[in-house]
């Protein structure tokens, strides 16, 4: 169930990116011509810098949208999962029974002294 509700909220992600690459490609198309004819008219190459934040933008999310990212992103958690396991421990170790015991302990004995 948990991992039909993952399968769920990733496809959401992906149409997500691929609407807003709708919009955020229209934006960047215009941008790119207005700055393009803005630099020749002013004869200022550095009226096209704007451009090149926004390529790497706009770069990401058609990756996200239509490209290998999650794909990519998959395979080095796997990676992770496989040789770097020790990164994924919790501090101080897993929760146990007497933790939570101690926890809920002192959570009743806070309200009791209100």
């Amino acid at each position: 169930l948990q991992n039909l509700m993952r399968e769920r909220q990733t496809a959401m992600q992906i149409a997500w990116t691929r609407e807003f690459l709708k919009y955020f490609g229209t934006f960047f198309g215009l941008s790119a011509v207005v700055l393009t004819t803005g630099a020749i008219k002013r004869k200022n190459p550095a009226v096209l810098l704007p451009i090149l934040p926004l390529s790497f933008v706009f770069c990401y999310h058609c990756d996200m949208g239509y490209g290998t990212l999650l794909q990519r992103i998959k395979g080095e958690a796997e990676k992770i999962l496989d040789t770097q396991s020790t990164l994924l421990e919790l501090p101080k170790g897993p929760l146990t029974f007497k933790d939570l015991e101690k926890i809920r302990i002192s959570q009743s004995n806070f309200f009791t002294e209100k």
